[in-house]
């Protein structure tokens, strides 16, 4: 078994479709919650408005504070050809590193609507593209796309959920304390809170936020045979003062979500509290900071499934995986939530 903890094939599942939630449970804290007691080995199932029930209470919350933004948008080659980009996050000079469904190379010229305009400037082996966005002759910083995006882009919803984005999903897709634009993907776990619940959460619990900026490839699965041979996407990152306070004090951490538990546990190891982030957990990289984890179910393969693995094993967490879905547990974004005490 040790030696089948570094292949990727290790942390496969079969998932049926059915599974996969499109919308969330509402209200949001009507969604399951199964919650794992590592020292009793014994499983509980019940919905996320009974969190309060089961949180240590000595334990302090951290949150990720990053909020999505309109990613997605729908154009044309100047030459001819429907388009689809996905921002993915900015680079130096004014450059973005984006997602192209359709063909391009160098020099390519994108059209949008509102007179905006992408330049491909490089292609990567990865997949991504470097470019810059115009309107009219002035090239544009992330604030000033960022506006335009907000007005002609869309919600940037996982590849799985197989529709278009639509008004609700601009509430559904983003978090109650979401304040720092940057992100392409919400971070899951927290999109299960109402203000009801946030507010007795964060009245019992000490806590604080951080900001992860999730980027695209948190989706991507691992593709080589051994996982010691994954790069790891980087992500933007900063902690507040009293994240680091939290951190470095010896207080008991439950981290909502797999963002905050990379983002604590690159923070414990680099002692760097802004930056790019780009931290693989897995069972040989297990986390030296986090007692707890809040999470959605995650993808078969993905480096977010080897950090579940991270806290539990592999073999415990595909044994959870199962049990989720012996119970109907609806998986992966819109879906329901598991919590490891």
């Amino acid at each position: 078994m040790e030696n089948s903890l570094f292949l990727t094939q290790t942390y496969d599942y079969a998932l049926d479709d059915s599974y996969i939630a499109t919308h969330p449970a509402h209200p949001k804290d009507s969604a399951k919650l199964l919650v794992y007691h590592r020292k009793s080995g014994t499983i509980t199932h019940t919905t996320f408005a009974h969190l309060l029930e089961f949180l240590p209470p000595d334990a302090a919350l951290l949150l990720n504070d990053t909020k999505v933004i309109k990613a997605r948008l729908y154009g044309h080659k100047k030459s001819g050809g429907a388009i689809e980009l996905l921002l993915n996050s900015p680079q130096n000079d004014n450059r973005f590193l984006v997602y192209i469904k359709g063909r391009v190379k160098v020099g390519t010229q994108l059209l949008f609507d509102e007179d905006l305009t992408a330049q491909v400037e490089a292609l990567h082996k990865d997949g991504t593209r470097s470019v810059t966005f115009w309107q009219g002759d002035t090239q544009l910083d992330f604030v000033a796309l960022e506006a335009i995006l907000a007005r002609i882009g869309h919600l940037p919803l996982p590849p799985y959920i197989k529709r278009a984005d639509t008004l609700q999903d601009t509430q559904d897709y983003q978090t109650l304390f979401a304040q720092n634009i940057g992100a392409v993907a919400a971070p899951t776990a927290s999109l299960h809170f109402t203000p009801e619940l946030l507010e007795a959460t964060l009245a019992r619990h000490a806590h604080a936020f951080v900001t992860l900026h999730v980027g695209a490839g948190t989706f991507k699965p691992v593709e080589h045979e051994d996982i010691r041979h994954h790069t790891m996407h980087s992500e933007v990152f900063a902690l507040s003062d009293e994240a680091k306070k939290l951190i470095d004090s010896p207080v008991p951490i439950i981290a909502v979500g797999t963002t905050v538990t990379r983002t604590v546990e690159y923070y414990v190891r680099t002692q760097e509290h802004m930056g790019q982030a780009n931290l693989f957990l897995h069972p040989h990289n297990p986390p030296q900071r986090v007692n707890h984890l809040i999470t959605n179910f995650h993808l078969p393969k993905s480096t977010l499934l080897m950090l579940v693995a991270s806290f539990v094993g592999v073999e415990k967490t595909l044994a959870l995986y199962e049990e989720a879905k012996r119970q109907n547990y609806r998986f992966f974004s819109y879906g329901d939530a598991m919590l490891i005490l």
